[in-house]
């Protein structure tokens, strides 16, 4: 077998099964992962892992370094004396299906307080060492986002810019002052994110005991609402009362025509040149900490992004602006090392940005649903011109499923036309020699056979599922990230199949 080639799957942690409203980081988790390992897959991708903000989006999130409370596991705090089982007897009667993000914050979030208070009152003198010691490890980013959630919280979650001007503007004294005022909420947050960590080591460490590798996801750009924007405003094109001039997003695509606004706020690239980088290569040495692999997203906007001024109702009238290229990734190489990153170059790729890639040496990625247009890009994604270095997906979180794809006659996620969307489908089918009865697994044994060396699935594919499955639909902001699977869907016979699958192809553990 080649060792290079490998396969896995993709799914974000809160879409796995359990009762409590929210895939965690507890015992299906471990389950999950004695699936790959059973399987023989080698990787388990989740999309950014951080604390999100209403949107629930994991790609606007409240703090590139914390992680997200919702998926500690409120059942690990039960078994460590931490919760009373008697908490959980009363949750309410989650869906199955999809998470209810208010419903299972509103249940969530007052036990991991309660946990908080348990700990204070209950732990011993080893268990408060851990604590501090993962505090003082994390100071650098820790101290400041605590305070953040924690003054978040007292101003009724309103954005930081709308904070009172002497926090606003973080003066010494008006810091001093709400820290001594809200001392008990600020450790709270440091102890969510100490049981946060604490759960994500002993997964990671589990997976790596399986022969799994995770592959995480670092978002280009960050939300306004932020402790990073509260605190270093002067990386970012702000106005004197800390709204943006500028705002990031993409032109019309293959998913909106009038592009995506995503609003949030561009970097000084210049700013963050006069000092090597360093907040850049502080965000990638706390990610490593959490996995082993990074798909860095959207990379053309490391060549070019897209700036669009503040106050537009859509992306459409932006202007592409030069973004740090190489010199970014050199110091970040200088400074950790070759450290593995996956490009994420989908949408309006350029020569310049195939060029920045090659140089870099990166892998990029080929989404099999792109493969079958009219259009010379679409053989870039055929598996016949596949370079060996790259990442092939059936589909990504932002795509429909496969079959879903395949088989949805309302066409509103996409600028496609029925007209072009029914030539792809016969072609694809002309393409993999099949009548379309399993095309998911089609596609699944198109991505595993080729000769990329990597393969990834998103599990709704393993699944057969439809559209109702689907993670994220670009370009809207209602009903997504809230897939959820049941346990019952993992069955043998899909283990065994892909486990097949995998060896043939040589990609098996």
């Amino acid at each position: 077998m080649n060792p290079s080639r490998s396969s896995g799957i993709l799914l974000h942690p809160t879409s796995l099964p359990g009762r409590l409203g929210i895939g965690d980081l507890g015992v299906e988790a471990y389950r999950f992962a004695d699936f790959l390992a059973d399987a023989k897959q080698r990787l388990w991708q989740v999309l950014p892992l951080g604390p999100t903000d209403e949107s629930n989006s994991p790609y606007q999130c409240l703090s590139v370094f914390a992680g997200n409370p919702l998926l500690i596991s409120l059942e690990t705090l039960v078994e460590e004396q931490f919760l009373d089982s008697t908490d959980l007897e009363n949750a309410p009667a989650f869906p199955e299906h999809c998470v209810n993000y208010n419903a299972v914050k509103g249940f969530k979030m007052p036990l991991l307080g309660k946990s908080f208070a348990l700990f204070e009152k209950k732990a011993n003198l080893a268990q408060r060492d851990e604590l501090e010691s993962f505090c003082s490890s994390k100071a650098s980013w820790l101290d400041d986002y605590a305070l953040y959630i924690a003054l978040s919280e007292a101003h009724d979650c309103a954005a930081w810019n709308l904070w009172e001007e002497d926090i606003r503007m973080r003066h010494p004294e008006a810091i001093r002052r709400w820290s001594r005022k809200l001392a008990r909420e600020i450790r709270c947050h440091k102890y969510q994110q100490y049981q946060f960590f604490r759960q994500w080591a002993r997964l990671k460490k589990y997976c790596h005991d399986r022969g799994i590798r995770l592959i995480g996801d670092i978002p280009i750009f960050i939300t306004l609402d932020s402790a990073t924007v509260w605190l270093h405003p002067e990386l970012f094109y702000l106005d004197e009362t800390g709204n943006p001039t500028v705002v990031a997003g993409v032109p019309p695509d293959y998913f909106s025509d009038t592009g995506q606004l995503w609003g949030n706020p561009i970097y000084r690239w210049d700013s963050m040149a006069k000092d090597g980088y360093s907040w850049w290569i502080e965000r990638f040495r706390e990610t490593y900490s959490l996995i082993d692999i990074v798909r860095l997203d959207h990379f053309r906007g490391f060549e070019k992004y897209w700036e669009i001024p503040a106050g537009e109702t859509t992306a459409r009238n932006g202007r592409w602006v030069p973004g740090p290229g190489a010199a970014l990734f050199e110091a970040i190489k200088k400074a950790l090392g070759n450290v593995p990153i996956i490009a994420e170059d989908l949408g309006l790729i350029t020569p310049e940005v195939d060029a920045l890639r090659e140089r870099l040496g990166f892998p990029g990625m080929r989404v099999l649903q792109f493969a079958f247009g009219n259009d010379t890009k679409a053989d870039d994604y055929r598996p016949h011109n596949y370079p060996r270095n790259c990442v092939v997906y059936t589909g990504t979180h932002d795509n429909n499923t496969t079959i879903g794809w395949f088989k949805e006659e309302v066409l509103d996620d996409t600028t496609q036309s029925r007209k072009v969307r029914e030539s792809e489908r016969r072609l694809a089918l002309k393409y993999m020699g099949c009548d379309g009865k399993e095309v998911n697994w089609d596609f699944i044994r198109l991505a595993l056979m080729s000769v990329a060396d990597t393969a990834i699935i998103p599990l709704q594919d393993v699944l057969g599922l439809g559209s109702e499955a689907r993670m994220n639909r670009p370009a809207t902001t209602e009903g997504n990230w809230t897939w959820r699977f049941r346990r019952e869907m993992l069955t043998e016979e899909i283990k065994s199949r892909l486990r097949e699958l995998t060896t043939i192809y040589g990609r098996a553990v």
